[in-house]
């Protein structure tokens, strides 16, 4: 019996879960893409609590530029947002995704503004 995409990304997603986890010192940086739109949060599971979030959909974006483009935004956005909150070091959590395409360039794009993972 073969599994659909979506309960085949949720087993990875779940695996790597078992291994990745955020605190306040070092929250983790989930990505979350859908056919339209690409979200990141700095989450800290300690407390169940999101920190800070940026996605595609803000104004500071735009919508101009091919999908990879605004996850590049959406990486920059996230990581000035949590400069700016003191936040330097976080764990990047792919969310089951392959590391490609939109959340490469959503995590090179956090890297290129200063964030460390």
């Amino acid at each position: 019996m073969s599994l659909s995409k979506p309960e085949r990304r949720l087993r990875i997603r779940f695996r790597i879960r078992k291994t990745i986890s955020g605190t306040v010192a070092n929250p983790r940086l989930s990505v979350f893409r859908s056919n339209k739109e690409i979200y990141a949060q700095l989450i800290d599971d300690v407390n169940g609590v999101t920190l800070l979030a940026a996605s595609s959909r803000e104004k500071e974006i735009g919508t101009k530029g091919t999908n990879v483009e605004i996850a590049v935004a959406v990486g920059k956005l996230i990581a000035e947002k949590a400069l700016k909150a003191g936040f330097e070091v976080v764990t990047f959590d792919r969310g089951g995704y392959l590391y490609h395409g939109r959340i490469k360039s959503l995590a090179e794009g956090a890297r290129a503004a200063g964030l460390k993972f």
